[in-house]
């Protein structure tokens, strides 16, 4: 079972059972000091490992994280950093996802074994 705060993540990566809270990145299970929410979501999570009719059967639960969308606007930008010397403006190097696998670093690819038998996606080379 896992609990998610990012829907595409989790899809591409299959896990027996998930639960999905459009919540900011570390906090999955509720916010803070707020412990009915806390047990709203892990009893959804453990009724939806009981419950679930198919391996990777992702549950979206019905909750906002507050009354409008306004936290996600600043959540994906890179950090603040000034390109030319203008702070306003700020670089992105994050690649764009895609189905091929991504690596790091140069060494990560080399330490991938070639036809894993329990890995999930093959190795790219």
């Amino acid at each position: 079972m896992s609990l998610s705060s990012a829907r595409s993540i989790t899809a591409s990566v299959h896990p027996p059972r998930a639960v999905f809270t459009d919540f900011p990145l570390g906090r999955t299970a509720g916010k803070p000091n707020d412990p009915a929410s806390q047990d709203l979501i892990v009893r959804a999570a453990l009724d939806h490992l009981a419950s679930a009719e198919r391996p990777g059967e992702i549950r979206s639960l019905d909750l906002r994280w507050a009354e409008t969308d306004d936290w996600k606007d600043a959540v994906m930008r890179p950090a603040p950093a000034s390109v030319d010397g203008d702070p306003g403006r700020a670089e992105d190097d994050r690649r764009a996802r895609t189905a091929e696998p991504q690596y790091q670093f140069p060494e990560d690819l080399d330490a991938v074994v070639p036809d894993c038998p329990t890995c999930f996606v093959p190795a790219a080379r």
